[in-house]
């Protein structure tokens, strides 16, 4: 990515930094993606380069497929806010507890039940690892000895989830099981703009979650509530096709994420 390229994208930002949003998705944007999630960290040349951004413009924000307490516990940045869940969970600066989404909460108890029954030693045999999003669970065959036989229980799963009322959503090597409430990035990224006035935003991701932000802060200049939106794609191996082709501006990985985070706080 050359120098001239991000100058041209990030002058909208640059020019007016206090009146600006940085909006980050962690994983595969932040951190590497790992075999097992719970491995994945932010380096530390990261977080200082997150540290001196979130110095300089007016909001950053992470925003995430995890819950929003594993999202900071995994940032270690306690003084920006979190968005979990997907957009769901609300972690502001220096709180303790998140705010759910009171479409979410009613639907929580049936969300746990249906962990429960669903981890199973046969499923743990595949080394299906399930991961407790809050209102959200997440199934990963990343990593299994047999990727396409724990593809295959996790597809069992899904329809089982479909016949009881819940939603399902595919990521990358994740099934999630999610309520029938509206959840996606893109609602979240509009509360988090609601604080206050903006002149422009920036969304940095890499999944097809991500793809609902980059819609929502280009609705919200077509709404005239910010002047400029900039939609980072970030280039992996097998992410989707789609993050590319609607990114204003694509990076490759993480090392491609720190030099926009360098870019962005560059004197």
């Amino acid at each position: 990515m050359t120098s001239a390229l991000f100058s041209e994208s990030l002058a909208p930002l640059r020019a007016d930094p206090s009146g600006s949003a940085v909006l980050l998705d962690i994983d595969g944007v932040l951190a590497p993606i790992v075999d097992n999630a719970a491995d994945a960290s932010v380096p530390e040349t990261t977080r200082q380069l997150m540290i001196a951004a979130s110095r300089r413009y007016g909001l950053l924000a992470c925003i995430s497929g995890r819950r929003a307490s594993d999202a900071r516990a995994m940032v270690s940045i306690g003084t920006i806010a979190y968005l979990g869940a997907h957009g769901s969970e609300l972690l502001r600066p220096g709180w303790t507890e998140a705010q759910l989404d009171p479409a979410l909460v009613q639907w929580s108890p049936r969300v746990h039940e249906f962990r429960r029954e669903s981890d199973t030693p046969e499923l743990r045999r595949r080394r299906v690892r399930i991961e407790d999003k809050g209102p959200i669970i997440g199934y990963h065959w990343r990593g299994a000895i047999d990727e396409q036989d724990a593809r295959a229980a996790i597809d069992t799963i899904a329809a089982q989830a479909q016949e009881a009322g819940f939603e399902v959503h595919w990521g990358r090597k994740v099934m999630e099981v999610r309520p029938p409430v509206r959840i996606d990035k893109g609602l979240g990224v509009r509360t988090l703009l609601d604080e206050r006035p903006f002149s422009a935003a920036l969304y940095a991701g890499d999944d097809v979650t991500d793809l609902d932000a980059f819609r929502a802060l280009r609705e919200l200049v077509a709404e005239g509530t910010i002047e400029h939106a900039v939609c980072i794609g970030v280039r992996s191996a097998d992410g989707p096709q789609a993050i590319e082709a609607e990114a204003d501006l694509v990076v490759a990985g993480t090392d491609g994420v720190k030099e926009l985070l360098s870019a962005l706080i560059a004197e």
